[in-house]
């Protein structure tokens, strides 16, 4: 399920909580709505409200963390691969066929990571491969060029280096793209904690219209920060996706 669905399922779960406790109220007899009693349900719902913002932090964090990581990762990637061709084009005309190569690679990726599709992170796992071969393929002819002078030697050492760096660097974001910065029971925990906290404010509240519409913007607010936390932890996915524009911008200057 994507970020939405999530978000939306969370929603109604505590939505419900909130008018499961609106139902129960009327049940209860008086001691239970006592004074102490609200006193002990208040100190208990402020008890969970606090472990859920501690925890919803801490996700935040962690997907914002995340998020910012392959970003720069997509950044410096963009940077190395216009490196790598301009060391390539003042080595020489022998370099034609690894420019091609490189270039060729950067389109395929372009093309997978950033499709418009409903599954990049599938489109990109099924790729991982054949991009691997590709920049094998570009160190391989780097390997074998027969450098004719020291300037040459130097160029085709920097690239080289500037190659591997690419390529981890590559790497790295590919094994993040299948991997969530949180585990899933975290992320239902939170929502259960606060299913618990809309239970008691309904069973603490009044029935009446603002009541609800309190309540519902409350429901809004916390379904929103999940949402927020799910779309930050998809960077090539959902609206806040990481932009291409980067690699896009390398690109128009390969093989220049």
């Amino acid at each position: 399920m994507n970020s939405v669905e999530l978000s939306l399922i969370a929603f109604v779960t505590i939505c419900g909580g909130a008018l499961l406790g609106t139902f129960i109220r009327p049940f209860l007899s008086d001691h239970h709505l006592s004074t102490d009693s609200r006193d002990v349900m208040k100190l208990g719902t402020s008890m969970i409200a606090t472990m859920a913002a501690l925890v919803l932090s801490l996700l935040i964090s962690s997907a914002k963390g995340t998020f910012d990581t392959i970003k720069r990762g997509v950044n410096q990637l963009a940077a190395d691969l216009v490196l790598i061709d301009s060391n390539m084009a003042l080595y020489g005309p022998e370099t034609r066929v690894a420019r091609d190569i490189l270039r060729h690679n950067v389109i395929n990726t372009i093309e997978r990571v950033w499709p418009g599709g409903e599954n990049t992170m599938v489109l990109e796992k099924v790729e991982t491969k054949h991009a691997i071969e590709d920049l094998s393929g570009l160190r391989s002819k780097l390997r074998h060029l027969s450098p004719q002078n020291n300037d040459q030697r130097q160029l085709q050492s920097e690239t080289l280096q500037i190659l591997d760096e690419a390529n981890a660097t590559r790497l790295l974001l590919i094994q993040q793209l299948g991997q969530r910065s949180f585990p899933m029971p975290i992320f239902v925990l939170v929502v259960f904690w606060l299913t618990i906290i809309f239970i008691n404010f309904g069973v603490l509240t009044p029935r009446n219209t603002p009541v609800f519409a309190v309540l519902f913007v409350c429901a809004l607010v916390a379904a929103s920060a999940l949402y927020l936390i799910l779309e930050l932890d998809q960077p090539f996915g959902g609206v806040m996706q990481i932009s291409s524009a980067p690699v896009r911008n390398a690109l128009a200057s390969l093989g220049q």
